[in-house]
């Protein structure tokens, strides 16, 4: 699917995920889905909304993740 957007929790990504990555994993995901790189004027504000929905589950969601260890290449 979205082959542009990066894992953004540990130890994948080596430090914190910043807003910017996260905004623009949301971006990438978002232009996926409505199929529009950019939309037009009319969309402009329902495309921007999901933006910021997304950034912000996004963040909850690693703000969740609880990483134990590792087994293999996995995390457990």
């Amino acid at each position: 699917m979205c082959r542009s957007i990066k894992t953004l929790r540990p130890p994948v990504l080596p430090g914190e995920a910043t807003e910017d990555d996260m905004r623009a994993a949301a971006l990438q995901y978002v232009r996926k889905v409505s199929g529009f790189r950019a939309p037009a004027a009319h969309n402009q504000e329902v495309f921007e909304r999901a933006v910021e929905e997304i950034t912000a589950a996004t963040a909850r969601l690693l703000d969740g993740i609880e990483v134990r260890g590792r087994r293999g290449q996995g995390v457990a």
